[in-house]
């Protein structure tokens, strides 16, 4: 080989990874920055390779569906399931794979995945004008969030896989499960004395809008607990 060769390699260093290297934004949980894995209207489900940092094609949907907004996750964080923090990102243009933006936590949407836990963060993209006034999940349209559910309970239907979606939640809880999966990542990859505690030091911004979701699950919750009552 070109002694060349070998003085180009020399300056090659460890590639950077998306999950532990990105820092997930200086002003979390308010704005946090998102990898986004599938752009909207893919029916390929790619995946972050955690082992090498690269993006893999899983699998194609087995269902007729595609994905109906930028889906990715958030950096540093860490969930029950071992995997990162889910994120559906709302914005006018779908963007490609393994890029990243800034975004605005607006909901939750509780979610089980056959019998684990995999709750879906719902937000709106910080720099596109169209969502500058979304702030929280009450703000949506009912048929929007309707979509989201739909998608979500149907497109593991022909791998025969369970999922169950829950009611969706407000920006203020998404916030919170945003600091809870950041402390996550801190106790299980930081040492000890660099860790950073985001459930006690972040300063959460609170809704302008009521947070208020009137999807039919949350209505049927509503009555359930009147009931009870």
């Amino acid at each position: 080989l070109h002694p060349k060769y070998f003085e180009m390699s020399s300056y090659r260093g460890s590639a950077s990874h998306p999950w532990h290297d990105l820092h997930p934004g200086e002003d979390s949980p308010n704005i946090i920055n998102a990898v986004i894995e599938i752009p909207r209207g893919s029916k390929v489900k790619y995946e972050l390779d955690k082992d090498t940092g690269m993006v893999y094609v899983d699998r194609i949907l087995y269902s007729s569906v595609v994905y109906p907004h930028n889906y990715g996750f958030i950096p540093k964080t860490l969930c029950e399931d071992g995997d990162p923090l889910d994120v559906l990102v709302l914005m006018q243009e779908p963007v490609v794979p393994m890029c990243f933006l800034r975004v605005r936590p607006i909901g939750v949407m509780g979610m089980l995945d056959q019998g684990e836990r995999d709750d879906k963060l719902i937000a709106v993209h910080a720099d596109d004008p169209e969502y500058s006034g979304i702030t929280d999940i009450s703000q949506l349209a009912p048929h929007r969030l309707n979509e989201i559910r739909r998608f979500f309970e149907d497109y593991k239907k022909n791998e025969h896989k369970e999922v169950l979606v829950d009611i969706f939640e407000n920006s203020v809880v998404a916030k919170r499960i945003v600091c809870e999966s950041l402390d996550m990542y801190q106790d299980h990859y930081v040492p000890k004395k660099h860790r950073h505690t985001y459930t006690k030091d972040a300063k959460v911004e609170e809704p302008q809008a009521d947070a208020v979701v009137t999807t039919d699950a949350v209505e049927q919750k509503k009555r359930k607990i009147e009931n009870v009552a």
